[in-house]
């Protein structure tokens, strides 16, 4: 149980790493403001489906789940 909560939390931590990073990419790039805007919804949004995911696969609920099969 424990080795699994220290895979979620580093998964979680890697995901928060690699959407700032994106973030950050975007805001350096000049991209003009509709551009910009919807190229940082687009990535928050991605972002938070695969946290849901992440999270539902550690519930036991998610695509990999038996249960689901």
């Amino acid at each position: 149980m424990i080795t699994s909560l220290i895979h979620l939390v580093i998964m979680i931590v890697v995901l928060g790493l690699v959407m700032w990073l994106l973030l950050y990419i975007i805001d350096m790039v000049p991209l003009a403001e509709p551009f910009n805007r919807v190229a940082k919804v687009a990535i928050t949004v991605i972002g938070v489906l695969i946290l849901i995911l992440i999270l539902l696969d550690f519930a036991g609920m998610g695509i990999s789940s038996p249960r689901m099969r």
